[in-house]
């Protein structure tokens, strides 16, 4: 599923205009995003939490040289599904 079809999926079960469902999918996008910049999680019952994931310099290798080289410490978003999510799916 894309987002044209999320979208338009959305419209349809909560019973809104697309331009609606839109605007709450780019609000839901942006407050999430906003929310894991400063480092807070978004926890949705059931859904499942949204957080940031702190990974350290390290060290790796060019795979085509064999050269070691340093990666960059960074910061990676992080979803772990809720238990009635992973129950749905199983």
């Amino acid at each position: 599923m894309n987002k044209t079809e999320l979208i338009a999926a959305m419209a349809e079960n909560a019973d809104l205009s697309r331009k609606d469902a839109e605007a709450a999918l780019k609000a839901f996008v942006e407050v999430v995003t906003d929310a894991m910049k400063k480092d807070d999680k978004v926890q949705l019952v059931g859904f499942g939490t949204f957080e940031v994931a702190e990974r350290p310099e390290r060290e790796g290798r060019n795979p085509q040289t064999g050269e070691t080289m340093k990666i960059k410490a960074s910061r990676n978003p992080k979803f772990k599904p809720g238990k009635a999510l992973k129950d749905a799916l199983n």
